[in-house]
């Protein structure tokens, strides 16, 4: 079970994220690096892209750090 979950959202979206799950970030940043940027902090920024691309990038997610759920949607089970 994860140590810590951290939760984002832009209005729209909550981003989930794991980070002691977290072993791809590179993968992130260079694939959205206007939401995911490990040098900032905190370094997910939801409202920098829609929520299309959002979730494109989290559905790429290979370890499951990151997930998401929509907020007009009952919060899913952790």
């Amino acid at each position: 079970m994860p140590k810590s979950i951290h939760k984002y959202t832009n209005g729209e979206v909550t981003i989930v994220w794991k980070p002691d799950v977290c072993i791809h970030s590179t993968l992130c940043w260079k694939g959205l690096k206007e939401v995911f940027n490990p040098k900032l902090r905190p370094w997910i920024e939801p409202a920098g892209s829609t929520t299309e691309k959002i979730i494109e990038q989290i559905s790429k997610c290979p370890s499951g750090a990151l997930t998401y759920y929509m907020n007009n949607d009952e919060m899913p089970e952790q």
